[in-house]
């Protein structure tokens, strides 16, 4: 995309000329504030990025308090019920905001699901915008500007969806690029067809444009977002696969990391695996959801594999030269699934062995199928079997990272625990590395560590010199 440009973390301007339609508006907004709490995901994360970079240009600045803005943005998730939940607690927080001049706005997924019911059920919100609108919030914004109580923006239109024309980059270490937008699955529990829309992608040359432009930033490393990212399909006529795409990213003068996030089974290709084993800037490390070890729960889930196809794509990963990381998600208690089946779940959790687990109680969701069949689990027996889940995922973490004790791994370094006197990095298997060195200013580097202690959820190690 032409004309887009990053704003680094730190920078209240972006890097190069604003136009001089943009000054003015710039100059128009000066001292007025803006503070974005976002829920959910990473692309959740990049939105709220992408939002504060159209702020910043109209000359708002960002603040770190919801008191102390103007306008207050609120970027939600939806794909539970307990984080919608979330959103609406945080806005009874802001019910005298008309009276304190404040401007609140809903953005994201439960923007689009719930729509300008949000009026009703909090009627001091006077902006509703879902995520596909973000390039229209300057129009938005002047709505509100010129005097209208309430302005929405909650179309799907399928054209201009993925990057606004300036992006603030709220991580310093490491870039998130969306490269597909919405999902053209069907899974009975997921929001997400009805809240991001239908499947489309960004053109190749647009997506390798914008990882120059953050190599050129100071940007080495890069994770590439979508609902389902490996249903990627290139609409120019390049007409790159995902395996081309993520190759040519990888080639990129100056990236050393790609990342990608979240994968669906039914597109996950051997060839995606020995890209992964012949290229060492993709990192070793694949995020693929499996929801259920049932088949008859897959089923019920419109799933589209089975337990033995998912196995399958587990072992093509088990088997690459280079040890790959696996993590997944996992959904416990959907309607009608029976002892025996949780089993199932468990017997796939002991075979598959992953590195991490983000498992959840099924929760029902509005515009969904699954939200109205019979046999619903008791929230007791669901939080039941969630707790026998992560307890034994637990002791699988535990010794998986046990094993590691004795080996070296380079960690790019995100944080510091400055209470510990510990720097904090991620090895490109995704695992955190909390390690002691002598060095003062080690962020944003590149570190050897050697690992000497593992927990669940981290390593320990030392900086090798």
């Amino acid at each position: 995309m032409s004309g887009h440009i990053d704003i680094p973390i730190g920078s209240l301007l972006p890097k190069g000329p604003l136009t001089p339609c943009a000054l003015s508006v710039a100059s128009a907004n000066s001292g007025r504030s803006f503070y974005i709490e976002t829920f959910g995901c990473q692309m959740n994360a990049h939105d709220s990025e992408k939002v504060a970079g159209v702020l910043l240009a109209r000359g708002y600045r960002q603040v770190e308090s919801a008191v102390d803005a103007d306008l207050v943005f609120f970027n939600t998730c939806s794909i539970r019920e307990k984080a919608a939940q979330k959103v609406f607690t945080r806005l009874g927080d802001f019910r005298d905001a008309r009276g304190e001049n404040k401007i609140i706005g809903v953005l994201g997924c439960v923007a689009q699901q719930e729509g300008e019911s949000i009026f009703k059920r909090a009627p001091w919100v006077r902006m509703v915008c879902g995520s596909a609108s973000y390039r229209k919030l300057p129009e938005l914004l002047d709505g509100l500007e010129a005097g209208q109580t309430r302005v929405t923006g909650l179309d799907l239109d399928t054209d201009e969806t993925f990057e606004t024309e300036i992006t603030r980059r709220d991580n310093p270490i490491r870039a998130y690029l969306t490269i597909i937008e919405g999902c053209d699955y069907a899974c009975s529990y997921c929001v997400v067809p009805h809240t991001r829309g239908p499947q489309r992608s960004r053109s190749s040359a647009a997506v390798l444009e914008e990882v120059r432009r953050l190599v050129d930033s100071g940007y080495t490393e890069v994770q590439l977002l979508g609902q389902t990212v490996n249903s990627y399909r290139d609409p120019s006529p390049r007409g790159m696969s995902f395996v081309e795409l993520l190759l040519a990213v990888a080639e990129v003068p100056g990236m050393r990391r790609v990342r990608f996030t979240t994968s669906h089974p039914n597109d996950f290709t051997r060839e995606i695996v020995e890209a992964i084993d012949s290229t060492p800037a993709l990192c070793d490390h694949i995020h693929l959801p499996v929801q259920s070890g049932s088949d008859r729960i897959l089923k019920q889930m419109l799933r589209t594999y089975s337990r033995d196809e998912y196995l399958s794509k587990i072992d093509w990963i088990r088997s690459a030269r280079r040890p790959i990381s696996i993590t997944t998600d996992i959904i416990v208690g959907f309607p009608g699934e029976t002892e025996a089946e949780f089993a199932e779940t468990m017997s796939l959790l002991e075979s598959v062995q992953y590195d991490g687990v983000f498992a959840f109680k099924y929760s029902p969701r509005p515009n969904t199928s699954a939200k109205d069949m019979p046999d619903a689990i008791p929230e007791e027996e669901k939080s039941r079997r969630l707790a026998i889940l992560q307890s034994r995922q637990r002791e699988i973490q535990i010794a998986r990272n046990q094993f590691l004790i004795g080996m070296e791994f380079e960690a790019l370094v995100d944080g510091r625990h400055a209470a510990r006197n510990q720097w904090a990095g991620r090895t490109t298997s995704n695992r955190i590395v909390n390690f002691t060195s002598p060095e003062e200013n080690l962020l944003g580097q590149y570190c050897q560590v050697k690992i000497a202690g593992a927990g669940p959820n981290s390593l320990v190690g030392e900086h090798l010199a």
